[in-house]
């Protein structure tokens, strides 16, 4: 018989119940109307129905969190802490403010942050838990020419045209004249502000040029020193009055001025206004002959691509690395088209391999402000059936995900058969993924 609780925090005096029990643990029917209700506002898809769907989740969760506490199997929790400061930041600026997320949530934004950090701490535990479970899966060579040898034609997948690209890129230097016009603009939003002329967050939303958080009042929400630049987080963690302003500070994404919000042990939330100097057409023009000249050099083989880069390049990313970029989804160094910048799309889409481009003016997607660059295509491989040659590695993570679908598939199954379980009558009639629930 279900178990039947008055919980004071449902609305209008809902009755919650409990409606599974996986060994010593509940789950509740508000657990799953919870689920149901985040998935359909993050614009999930529930491939059933939901009522069957979350329960069964729910419960192979908790068989791989019980695993976790036998195997001391933990999360850091500055990283939780980080992940559900980004959620929150998400939400807030999806629904418009603290407020309404309070409003649509119907919770205090520190009920949110508490189950949220529940939430964020389960999924990293299951998800260090499932790669213990699974760590020892490693095919050999010949395992992965059998997986591939063993594929029908028609399952070997269509691998897309990929590219290797290497950059040469640097700043059109920016006037004195303009650095020192920013300086001033920042030192007028701090006078404003030091004699209340003028609020913090309403300068930011008009003004920054951080376009995220400018729609937040220039707020970053909480955050630790390592997830800010250097010189940033110097002068911000040694902000100590919220009704300061800091000093002018200068990080390769612009000039800064920055308020302490709040303090929490080794995280910060603060505010900031960030401007940029202007680049003139004249920079721009001098920067593209410059380039055009060292690209000159490079064709007619005075100068190797890599020495140009070690020579010229500013991009810290990528200059000690011959000017091969890398993929930040992959690690690897393929690309395909849609993964890179549009203005390098656009220059190699029609070059041969060892081809130079034009020099062009761009926006770097890190900093956010234009740079001038030179690409050269390393590396061009058309659309094709993948190959052990060219898509080794791809295969070789086929079998591996293969193989570590197959190995947590048996392992719940062989868990369900040592767990206790009870499902409530009603929440019975359902075509599970895992059949031996009601063993």
């Amino acid at each position: 018989m279900a178990l039947l609780l008055s919980l004071g925090s449902m609305a209008q005096g809902v009755i919650d119940e409990v409606i599974w029990v996986i060994g010593d643990e509940a789950i509740l029917r508000s657990e799953v109307e919870e689920e149901r209700l985040r998935a359909q506002y993050e614009g999930q898809q529930i491939k059933g129905d939901p009522y069957c769907v979350i329960p069964e989740q729910l419960a192979v969760q908790k068989l791989f969190l019980h695993q976790a506490e036998i195997d001391s199997v933990t999360a850091n929790e500055s990283s939780v802490s980080h992940q559900v400061d980004m959620r929150i930041n998400y939400y807030i600026n999806q629904i418009g403010s603290k407020e309404k997320m309070e409003e649509y949530f119907r919770k205090t934004s520190s009920d949110i942050r508490e189950e949220m950090m529940t939430t964020v701490r389960n999924q990293m535990i299951i998800q260090q838990m499932q790669s213990k479970l699974t760590e020892n899966i490693k095919p050999t060579p010949s395992d992965i020419r059998r997986f591939y040898n063993s594929l029908p034609a028609d399952s070997i997948p269509l691998m897309p045209a990929q590219v290797e690209v290497q950059i040469l890129s640097f700043e059109p230097p920016v006037p004195i004249e303009e650095t020192e016009r920013i300086k001033q603009r920042l030192r007028e939003f701090t006078e404003r502000v030091q004699n209340g002329s003028a609020d913090f967050a309403m300068l930011a939303r008009l003004y920054s040029e951080d376009t995220e958080s400018a729609k937040r009042g220039g707020e970053l929400g909480f955050v630790g020193r390592g997830q800010l630049v250097t010189e940033f987080a110097d002068v911000a963690f040694n902000l100590n009055d919220p009704k300061r302003v800091s000093r002018i500070v200068q990080t390769e994404y612009g000039y800064h001025i920055i308020q302490l919000i709040e303090k929490k042990g080794e995280r910060i939330n603060c505010r900031h206004i960030l401007l940029r100097p202007r680049i003139s057409a004249n920079d721009k023009i001098r920067a593209i002959e410059r380039l055009d000249s060292i690209a000159q050099l490079i064709r007619n083989d005075s100068l190797q691509f890599e020495q140009a880069v070690i020579i010229y390049s500013q991009d810290k990313n990528t200059v000690m690395n011959a000017g091969l970029m890398i993929n930040a989804n992959s690690g690897s160094s393929r690309f395909e088209y849609q993964d890179l910048a549009p203005e390098i799309a656009k220059q190699i889409y029609n070059m041969q391999e060892g081809d130079i481009s034009q020099p062009f003016v761009m926006m770097d997607p890190q900093k956010n402000k234009e740079v001038c660059a030179i690409v050269r295509l390393k590396k061009k491989t058309d659309i094709h059936r993948a190959n052990l040659t060219d898509d080794f590695q791809a295969i070789k993570t086929m079998l591996e995900d293969k193989l570590s679908r197959e190995f947590i598939h048996n392992w719940i199954l062989k868990k369900q058969k040592e767990t206790y379980v009870q499902i409530a009558p009603e929440w019975r009639g359902c075509d599970f993924e895992y059949p031996n629930w009601l063993h």
